[in-house]
């Protein structure tokens, strides 16, 4: 990602969204309110603008979507999967009795938005690249503040994640808490992925969980993104957020174990995969 650029891989997610709120049959899979809270985010943190979510909203943009399907198969509709897997872990780590959400590289996704009401007593921590959370912050300024929602503008590239949460006053690194890194591991080094998931064991109470996306290491090494590989790993990297990190499912389980965390297949939706990505929980 570009130092001073918000993610450009942020706002085609939230894009997405918008698009597949308008796809027949989407509405039994993405969460309520979140295709119109995310199209609202996104022109109240002036990401694009009211004639982009327009655009963005009609069945002309679904064909778009889904004849360029060919390049990812299945990514477009696994976007509201994926959506739908870390709610789902979210609702059941709180009514398991976590007290703390934090997302990962949030960009201008609204489930904490919109559930901070909805859990009074839960408090919801984002963290986001400073070029993309400065525009996040000020849509949620617009939208209307949370008392129990966080915004944290670090780039976890320069800044340890134990050293962010440190100085919030707010955090309790003994709290059950969930975490949620959604279509984020791809875009860090290998040595990035290791640090990560290590400091999040350190700063998560026992019973935490942590739900992530991933996509799967190929025969040759690289991430895999199906027959057309090479020209996505290219694309991604022309736009400056390359895929760098990718992982066998059956190495998942050492890997977690090496980092903290204890793989949890059993639970609902992991080892999953829709598009090029599965899906996956591990607990503490």
């Amino acid at each position: 990602m570009h130092k001073n650029r918000p993610s450009m891989t942020a706002r085609k997610v939230a894009l997405n969204i918008v698009t597949l709120g308008s796809k027949e049959g989407m509405d039994k899979i993405l969460p309520p309110g979140l295709v119109d809270s995310t199209a609202e985010m996104l022109v109240a943190s002036e990401a694009v603008g009211p004639r982009t979510i327009r655009v963005a909203r009609s069945r002309r943009i679904v064909y778009v979507y889904e004849w360029f399907d060919w390049i990812l198969p299945g990514q477009f509709v696994a976007f509201a999967h994926r959506k739908a897997f870390c709610e789902h872990q979210v609702r059941n780590g709180i009514a398991s009795g976590a007290s703390q959400v934090l997302v990962l590289g949030a960009g201008y996704d609204t489930m904490g938005w919109r559930l901070a009401p909805e859990f009074p007593g839960v408090n919801f921590f984002e963290i986001d690249h400073p070029a993309t959370a400065r525009l996040k912050a000020r849509g949620v300024e617009s939208m209307g503040r949370r008392d129990n929602l966080y915004l944290i503008a670090e780039d976890l590239g320069k800044k340890k994640l134990v050293d962010v949460l440190r100085t919030s006053e707010s955090w309790d690194k003994n709290a059950k808490t969930v975490i949620i890194a959604e279509g984020l591991v791809m875009y860090l080094s290998a040595e990035a992925v290791n640090g990560l998931f290590s400091q999040c064991a350190q700063i998560a109470g026992a019973g935490s969980l942590i739900a992530f996306s991933y996509i799967p290491t190929g025969a040759d090494g690289r991430p895999d993104a199906g027959p057309w590989t090479g020209l996505m790993l290219w694309l991604q990297k022309i736009v400056g957020e390359p895929w760098t990190w990718s992982i066998r499912p059956e190495e998942l389980g050492l890997f977690l174990d090496e980092s903290g965390w204890i793989h949890a297949p059993e639970l609902a939706g992991t080892g999953d995969m829709h598009g090029v990505e599965f899906y996956a929980v591990a607990k503490k």
